[in-house]
């Protein structure tokens, strides 16, 4: 074999190794983000579940809880009333009219069967709802009483401690960029970040 062969059959081989690597290289970057879409959709699933459960407490108590233990227990005992509002409106003899509400309480229905129902969330299970997808780690949840406008007002936050992806980070300015969460220690919203 001559030199000018050689060289070809080892340049082709140098070739055929480079587009290897590089044709793996973009496919485990291409599965990573898969993976990552697909971890934080679980992710996603559950922030919801806890915002419905967060905001029927809320319905029920007058405030959010900061306790897993309190919530747990009201999605597996808790009940919703059912109300029903109705007014009667009275003239008076000077042509003013006098308004009366009525709210009249019709039933309650457990949370678990109004909230949690197996076609709203079929992934649903009460034992694991605090726990993030993929981690042994809870949820932080932080509710509280804040000063907003001189009136006192209820506030909520929960927030993935162990983001899935490694670009997320709470330095980030940019708040879709900062851990799963919904939510604010600051502000009036139940909105998540990834809405």
């Amino acid at each position: 074999m001559n030199t000018t062969k050689i060289l070809t059959i080892v340049l082709f081989l140098v070739a055929a190794g480079l587009g290897y690597y590089l044709v793996d290289r973009i496919k485990f970057k291409i599965d990573e983000e898969e993976r990552i879409a697909r971890m934080e959709a679980r992710v996603i699933d559950k922030l919801i579940m806890i915002r419905e459960a967060q905001l029927a407490y809320q319905g029920s108590f007058g405030a959010y809880t900061s306790s897993w233990d309190t919530l747990l227990a009201f999605i597996d005992t808790g009940k919703i009333y059912v109300t029903q509002r109705r007014e009667e409106t009275v003239l008076l003899d000077y042509g003013a009219e006098e308004t009366t509400i009525y709210i009249d309480t019709l039933g309650s229905i457990a949370v678990t069967d109004t909230i949690f129902t197996k076609e709203k969330f079929p992934n649903f299970n009460l034992a694991t709802l605090p726990i993030i997808p993929g981690s042994d780690k809870r949820f932080e949840m932080f509710a509280d009483k804040i000063m907003k406008g001189g009136v006192e007002v209820d506030v909520i936050e929960v927030r993935n401690v162990v983001p899935v992806d490694p670009r997320r980070s709470e330095d980030n300015e940019a708040n879709i960029k900062k851990p799963l969460r919904f939510g604010s220690k600051t502000s009036i919203t139940t909105a998540g970040n990834w809405e």
